[in-house]
Order: structure tokens, then C-alpha cells, then sequence
């Protein structure tokens, strides 16, 4: 329908799918276990048959929150280096991905089912994330901010492994100090030197 009430509702369907999505991100990183759809349709203001209107399955509505999350990965990525210098960045970014990881929590017997299914394409999402921190360490190097020899691997794998660490209950480390330790390492010696370690 190309009148007005049928642009309004269709943007209604995107703004309640924008909603969904939004609500369910935010259940699945507080989630010790995956949450039942309901709570996710409770958290977003819907009812369960909207929520069933736009993701029919759980499969469908963890796809839908893993890959918005990628995106808005990649996305961030560039729009970070617009406004900010590399380095303050990619300190940004790792914030993006520390949400993006927390998400996983609550969804993670069903994304690793999808996996092994092959339902989630997962080799494509880590080449995406690794283009995305590459263009932040080009444009750090490339601006005298951040070292030459680090790999996106590496910074990837340190990020994992911070995020998989102050995420454990009971743990006395926060995630900020860590992630400001590792942005310190990743800046060329002398830029170190000159803010006096």
C-alpha cells in the first residue's frame, strides 16, 4: 500500500523491530542463561505475537541480535575514526565490543548450535570484525598513534580474553582498567614515554 497510513505502518514495523532488537540486546548481556522470548517481547513493551511477527523463531532472533551487533561494529568503526584520533577510537570501540561479547552470553547454546549447523555464517563475522579493528590500526599507525606490529588477531584475542575474564562472577578486575592498559600497549613507545611510563 503506497498511501500515507501504509508508510506509517511500515515504519511502525521497522521502529518495533529497531525496539525488539534493542530490548533483546540488552536481556541477553544481563542474562546468566538464554531468556525465554517472553521476558525479551516483556523487556521491549510488546506482546509475544509481535515479537513471533518479526523473528518466527529463537534461531531468527538471535541471528537478527548477532548481526546487528556485527554491524554496529563495523559500522562504529568508521564512524569512530571520523570524530575521534585512532587511539581514542579504538579505546571506544573495544567499549562496542565488550557489548557485543556480553550479548553472546545470553545467547550462546543457541548461537553455537547455529554454528555447527552452518545457519551463521561465523568465519564471515570474524573477518568482518578483524577488517574493522585493521582500519583502526592502519589509521593509528598511519597518524603515529598506534604501534606497527600489532595484528587485528592480536587485539581481537586480547579483547576476548579481557572480556572472558572480568565477566566471571566474583572477579575483582574491571574490564576499563584492562581495556586502558591494553590501548597503553598499543601505543608506540615513545608516545608511552611521553606520557610517563
Amino acid at each position: 500500500m503506497t498511501t500515507p497510513t501504509g508508510r506509517a505502518l511500515r515504519s511502525d514495523a521497522a521502529h518495533n523491530r529497531d525496539g525488539l532488537l534493542a530490548a533483546a540486546t540488552r536481556v541477553l548481556a544481563s542474562a546468566e542463561g538464554e531468556p525465554s522470548l517472553r521476558a525479551i517481547a516483556r523487556e521491549a513493551g510488546v506482546g509475544i505475537a509481535t515479537l513471533y511477527r518479526h523473528f518466527p523463531t529463537r534461531e531468527a532472533l538471535v541471528a537478527a541480535v548477532y548481526q546487528d551487533q556485527v554491524d554496529r561494529l563495523t559500522s562504529g568503526a568508521r564512524e569512530l575514526l571520523e570524530q575521534e584520533s585512532p587511539s581514542v577510537a579504538l579505546r571506544r570501540w573495544m567499549d562496542l565490543f565488550g557489548t557485543w561479547v556480553a550479548a553472546k552470553n545470553g545467547m550462546l547454546a543457541t548461537l553455537l548450535s547455529m554454528i555447527d549447523s552452518g545457519d551463521l555464517a561465523h568465519a564471515q563475522t570474524r573477518d568482518e570484525l578483524l577488517a574493522a579493528i585493521a582500519a583502526i590500526l592502519d589509521a593509528g599507525v598511519t597518524a603515529g598513534d598506534l604501534r606497527p606490529d600489532v595484528t587485528p588477531e592480536e587485539v581481537s584475542a586480547a579483547l576476548i580474553g579481557i572480556f572472558t575474564v572480568t565477566q566471571q562472577p566474583g572477579n575483582p578486575v574491571a574490564a576499563d582498567r584492562l581495556l586502558d592498559i591494553l590501548l597503553d600497549g598499543l601505543r608506540p613507545q615513545q608516545s608511552r614515554r611521553a606520557r610517563g611510563h
